[in-house]
């Protein structure tokens, strides 16, 4: 019978790491086309997992047509590749991964992709056509590796009206998205430090840092964020953290974590802290939180942000803003790279914030955002899973985390909505140690869904959790 190890799967769920497996066994022929797979039941007992878990992994696999069943049969492994002899140009195995091709959900609460409607279309179009006729000549000379110094400047007048950061345009670099930046910071600041991320926290930075061969560490977070005690206890250079609304459990560190942060930082010479302001422009009460390079005093703070959700995710563009030594350094050292971000979309973003459209189209997404998050958190309440649910952390950014009362695991609830066509990713998932790890609370992303999709998804979910409490 076949046989795998559960025993380091990273951040995936147990079902996910079997249909990986089974997966991979099915495309290297491993598993031959018309092979019987056993039995959920057998399965599950010769792995020593539940049957359900099998049964989502298999779910899995039959929708993305690498098995198939016969009633009162079994499973059995697909003919993949004759299957793609029969229609020129398909994807399958391991190229699906490579174009990107992935299955389309009714409703995606893990995503975190802009509203395709809310793009402004019109004005951005009338943008880069004056800037076609205004920059003929700058668009034919390569920027300066830091980014065009138009638009370094627009977003300089932004952090300062906005943010109350005062910067030197020079401080800013632009980059092509933050995991671009995430690579550039370890070599300006040093692949022997020490990086410190949040646990749970965004998968893709430690992955990131680790690609660029830094030393990563997975610090937890109490109440008022990231553990300031396990930063020293890690001996920790360099804390990755999103203090304004951390991902994914939306806390806020509160300003006496924050003084307590920058203490840290100020106590040794080679200690940083990236500052990841991802959402804070859709803070849905009062006002924004102060960032922590404004009252930083000893330029410890590197500031980051991008505009993947202020503006959209395609357009690949994000900023970091460096203390002033830092800045010397980077000029002094990394000043051969070529800013990756195309010379017209800098020169186009830089009109979009100089002439206040930015600005209205904050505004316009804040307030259509908040009706989303409304209709959601009133259309929860008003369902019949409301005696099973609560909603934490709901007034910052752009998701929430929804607790269900359900007596299954995380990811066998998941994989019961996966059926039904609603992609729901556990907190847990988002850990990387097990201490760290709640059950029953997940992450719900509304920022690309409309209001036809969360009422009939929140429906379907409010369905399943009735079920399982009968």
């Amino acid at each position: 019978m076949l046989t795998y190890s559960f025993e380091d799967i990273g951040s995936d769920s147990l079902y996910e790491h079997l249909y990986k497996c089974v997966k991979k066994d099915i495309i290297s022929r491993r598993i031959r086309p018309g092979e019987k797979l056993p039995s959920k039941r057998s399965f599950a007992k010769n792995l020593g997992i539940s049957v359900i878990t099998v049964e989502n992994a298999y779910n899995q696999l039959i929708d993305e047509g690498y098995i198939y069943s016969i009633p009162k049969k079994g499973f059995f492994a697909a003919d993949i590749s004759s299957r793609a002899e029969k229609r020129p140009g398909s994807i399958t195995g391991e190229n699906a991964a490579v174009t990107g091709e992935s299955r389309q959900y009714l409703a995606d609460f893990s995503g975190n992709g802009s509203n395709i409607g809310m793009f402004p279309f019109t004005v951005w179009s009338k943008l880069l056509r004056e800037c076609l006729s205004d920059y003929q000549e700058e668009l034919l000379v390569m920027p300066p590796s830091g980014g065009a110094l138009v638009l370094r400047r627009a977003i300089a007048g932004y952090l300062l009206a906005f943010r109350n950061m005062t910067v030197d345009p020079e401080q800013i670099i632009i980059g092509a998205g933050t995991e671009y930046l995430y690579g550039q910071l370890v070599q300006l600041l040093g692949q022997e430090k020490i990086y410190g991320v949040e646990d749970p926290g965004f998968p893709k930075t430690a992955r990131v840092y680790e690609a660029s061969r830094a030393k990563v560490r997975h610090i937890p977070l109490d109440s008022s964020g990231i553990c300031v005690e396990q930063l020293e206890k890690e001996k920790v250079q360099v804390a990755h953290i999103s203090p304004s609304h951390q991902f994914p459990t939306g806390r806020i560190t509160p300003i006496s974590r924050r003084y307590e942060l920058l203490g840290w930082a100020s106590r040794g010479e080679d200690r940083y802290i990236i500052e990841d302001d991802y959402d804070s422009e859709f803070r849905m009460t009062g006002k924004p939180i102060p960032t922590l390079m404004s009252i930083d005093v000893n330029e410890r703070v590197i500031y980051m942000n991008t505009f993947s959700k202020s503006i959209s995710n395609t357009i690949r563009m994000s900023y970091m803003v460096l203390p002033k030594h830092l800045m010397s350094e980077y000029y002094r050292r990394l000043s051969f790279y070529s800013c990756p971000v195309t010379t017209i979309i800098q020169l186009t973003a830089a009109k979009f914030i100089e002439k206040g459209y930015f600005e209205k189209h904050i505004n316009r997404m804040r307030n259509f955002y908040r009706k989303q998050r409304d209709l959601l958190t009133e259309t929860i309440k008003g369902s019949p899973m409301a005696a099973f649910a609560e909603i934490l952390e709901e007034d910052a950014g752009l998701h929430f985390l929804l607790r269900l009362d359900i007596p299954c695991t995380d990811e066998e609830f998941s994989g019961i909505m996966e059926r039904q066509g609603v992609r729901l990713r556990g907190l847990s998932e988002y850990c990387w140690q097990e201490e760290n790890r709640s059950q029953h609370d997940f992450l719900i992303n509304y920022s690309s869904l409309s209001a036809e999709q969360i009422v009939t998804a929140v429906n379907l979910i409010s369905k399943e959790v009735v079920k399982l409490r009968k």
